[in-house]
Formats: C-alpha cells, sequence, structure tokens
C-alpha cells in the first residue's frame, strides 16, 4: 500500500540520519514515530494518532513518539508511553539517550465525568409543543429514527438541536470508538469527545460527503454521527442518490465502502433526526396561512423522499407553530436532564434484555426474528393492530416498527408488557403517510 501523508516526516528523517550514520539512535524500532515536519524543524501535529496509540499498545510497542499538540489525544490510551516532542532536535536527544522526556498521562475517567453531558442547548428554552417532546423522547430512549413534518418556523430544526441533551449518558466505550472516528478525519476538538455528535449537513452535500469515500476512503457525515445524532433538515431537498444511499447504513448500522485496491468499513450507528415541509411552499395544513401549491406539485414534492426510506424512518410527526400565547406564557418547561432520567431508565431495562445478544443494544436494533420473540402481543392488540396497516396500507417493515416503538414506549412506562395503549400510541405515530399528506 502505498504511503501517503506529511505524518511520515520525522520518522524518514530520523531513519535518514540514522542510517547515514549521522546519529545512533537507540530502541527506535521499540516506538511508533509519527509528526509532520516544518522547515525550520519544528513539528506540526498529524490525524488518526488515537486508533495508532491503540494498535502500538496491541503491538506491545514501548511508546509513540509524536508532536507535542498530538499528546493529550494519544495519552487517553494507557500502558503506553507517550512522548510529547516539538523539534526534531528533541526527538533525536531522546533517541540519543541525551535528554530525558516524560510520558504524558491523563486520567481519562476523570475527564470523561467531569465534561460529560455538559450540554448548551435544553429543552427548557422550547416552549409548549409537548406532543413532539413526548415523541423525541420516544425515539432517544429507543434509538428510533424520527422524521418531522410542519410549516418554517414551526419549531422543528430548535427541537432536532437539543435532541443530543436527552440521549442515554455517553459511554467511555461509546466516547473512544467516537473520538477514533474524529480523529482519523481530523476533527477532534481536545482529548477525547465527551457529548455525542450531532450532525446537520446542508442539503447540497454529495454522497461521497455523506457517507463516506475518495481514492483512500475516510469516513461521512453518517460515520461522524457514530453513537450521536444526523440531523437532515429539508429532506426533500436533498438528492435523492445521497438519501438512497443511506437505506444500507440505517439498516446495518455501519457502511462499506469499497475501491479498486481497499475496502474499508465505518461505524454509522447513528439516530436520524430529518424536518421537511409538507409542501413547497411549507404552509400546506397550516393552521392560518393558505397552502399555494397546486395538488400535484405537493406530490411531486413528497415524492422525493422514497418509500423504502421513510419505512425506515420509525415516528413520523406533525408539527404545527405554537400559539403566541403559549409562546409568551411564563410556564416552565421540563428540563433536558429531567428527560434523560427517563430515557436513561428505559435504556437500562434494553440492556437487561438484550445483554446476551450480540451488537444490539436499542429496540430499534432488534432484527424482525427477535421481535416475535422479544415483543409478544395479546389477541386485541393483534386486532388493532391488523386494522391500522389495513387503513394505513403499510409494509411488513412497518409493522414491525410500530412493535419497536411500543416496546419502548412500554419500557418508557416501566411495563413488562405491551398493552393495547403502547400500540395505539405508536400507531399514531405511523399514520402521516405520504397519500394523506397531499390530499
Amino acid at each position: 500500500m502505498r504511503k501517503e501523508g506529511a505524518a511520515y516526516d520525522l520518522p524518514i528523517a530520523l531513519c535518514i540520519l540514522e542510517a547515514s550514520k549521522q546519529y545512533r539512535l537507540h530502541s527506535l524500532g521499540a516506538y511508533v514515530v509519527l509528526g509532520e515536519l516544518a522547515l525550520d524543524g519544528t513539528l506540526r501535529p498529524v490525524k488518526g494518532v488515537l486508533p495508532i496509540a491503540i494498535e502500538a499498545r496491541t503491538k506491545k510497542l514501548k511508546g509513540f513518539v509524536l508532536p507535542l499538540d498530538n499528546a493529550q489525544e494519544a495519552a487517553i490510551v494507557n500502558n503506553i508511553d507517550i512522548i510529547p516532542v516539538t523539534h526534531i532536535k528533541e526527538a533525536l536527544a531522546f533517541f540519543a539517550g541525551e535528554r530525558a522526556i516524560a510520558p504524558v498521562s491523563m486520567d481519562t475517567r476523570e475527564l470523561f465525568i467531569s465534561e460529560g453531558n455538559n450540554y448548551v442547548l435544553d429543552f427548557d428554552d422550547v416552549q409548549g409543543q409537548e406532543s413532539i417532546k413526548r415523541a423525541l423522547e420516544i425515539a432517544a430512549a429507543g434509538g428510533h429514527n424520527l422524521v418531522m413534518i410542519g410549516p418554517p418556523g414551526a419549531g422543528k430544526t430548535m427541537l432536532a438541536k437539543r435532541m443530543p441533551s436527552i440521549l442515554p449518558a455517553f459511554t467511555l466505550h461509546e466516547a473512544l470508538e467516537t473520538t477514533k472516528i474524529y480523529s482519523v478525519v481530523g476533527k477532534l476538538e481536545g482529548a477525547l469527545m465527551t457529548t455525542r455528535p450531532f450532525r446537520a449537513p446542508h442539503h447540497t452535500i454529495s454522497d461521497v460527503a455523506l457517507v463516506g469515500g475518495g481514492g483512500v476512503p475516510q469516513p461521512g457525515e453518517i460515520s461522524l454521527a457514530h453513537n450521536g445524532v444526523l440531523f437532515l433538515d429539508e429532506l426533500p431537498e436533498f438528492r435523492r442518490s445521497v438519501l438512497e444511499v443511506m437505506r444500507q447504513p440505517l439498516e446495518e448500522r455501519r457502511i462499506t465502502i469499497s475501491r479498486a485496491k481497499i475496502t474499508a468499513d465505518f461505524p454509522a450507528n447513528f439516530m436520524l433526526i430529518a424536518s421537511m415541509n409538507p409542501c413547497p411552499c411549507g404552509y400546506y395544513n397550516h393552521p392560518t396561512k393558505a397552502c399555494t401549491c397546486a395538488p400535484v406539485a405537493v406530490q411531486r414534492y413528497l415524492n422525493k423522499v422514497s418509500g423504502p426510506l421513510l419505512d425506515r424512518i420509525d415516528l413520523h410527526i406533525e408539527v404545527t407553530p405554537v400559539p403566541f400565547e403559549e409562546m409568551t406564557a411564563r410556564r416552565l418547561s421540563e428540563k433536558s436532564k429531567t428527560i434523560r432520567e427517563r430515557v436513561q431508565k428505559a435504556k437500562n431495562i434494553q440492556q437487561e434484555r438484550f445483554k446476551n445478544h450480540v451488537a444490539i443494544y436499542t429496540n430499534a436494533m432488534m432484527p424482525a426474528a427477535m421481535v416475535k420473540d422479544i415483543c409478544p402481543i395479546s389477541k386485541l392488540g393483534q386486532n388493532l393492530l391488523k386494522a391500522a396497516i389495513e387503513k394505513l396500507g403499510l409494509s411488513a417493515r412497518a409493522y414491525d416498527r410500530i412493535i419497536k416503538v411500543s416496546r419502548t414506549i412500554a419500557d418508557l412506562a416501566n411495563s413488562d408488557s405491551i398493552d393495547e395503549n403502547h400500540l395505539a400510541e405508536a400507531i399514531q405515530y405511523r399514520t402521516l403517510d405520504r397519500a394523506s399528506w397531499g390530499s
């Protein structure tokens, strides 16, 4: 595999100096060495040092010599010496035994506990929209995808941006997984990611930028949203080809990028939150403003989002504008912390439920065969589902997703069984079918 990138500057320089016998460098083979060299010999930071440090520990190497700016990131990995250097002369003095450099260390757990779940945006900023907050709570508790349909100014983006603040607490394992991705693409700020990512790409994004790719495959937005939220605002404005490539990662929670010389697998376990207007002008079904769109224009607009993609979105929510009186009321709204506590309790129930199952952590991740075993439905519930399926013309995939959502609703209610009221609430989140929007 051809080596590319400035990260090899420092090791190449050291090896040339060693091979030409200008310096006698001891223990050079016991360390990983990376760093970009400036013309004056100073070292610049490089990408991807966290996964490299993890691999170095796996290979039982003694340490990692790297630029000072990368040291805190690499120090997340314990049981390996992280040696920071600012100039090639320091690296030479270290390997020649002329200078001792103290390894950088970090208490990862203390950092994670002190900075974890520190979100700026909070749900107590949102007045009204209680039914939408309820749907978002259900989505957060079960890892379900959600789409909000409503006119401009109804608060869809405001609600979506606060979604990470009610997700279950970031575990250290999830934090490390996500940090590795950001390290590889050079977007890491600080040593460790302690809050769940929120990615909101513009609708002009290409399919390669969304799912990943390039000559040497790099993670895209869906991988940057791993263990967090991918928010697609104005969903029908995205190119259809861009939306369709998400169907596989939505199901498999990972994306495979194949090129002539290499195939790469990137994690993509994200929660999809999407928003869209009900028509091109945005005011279809608006309580006070009239829609100016012809029925055929409305249908054409909605058809930009394919049925198979919508089928993979568990909750379809209609968002209406908040009345002025409710917007200006001095009523206290529920804080994100309070909602997150309920979500965490439901998540704990799911962790116990799936503890013996590999790579299944939430209700949304259950395969169809598991749904039948774990989510038995009473006769009355089956009749309710049958009537809903026939009336709404839902697919088999939608049937499974209704049951998964009802299981999450039952978990939030701390109920062992799925009752009819849980199913009824889950069904109402699938009633906004394509035909009813445009009719």
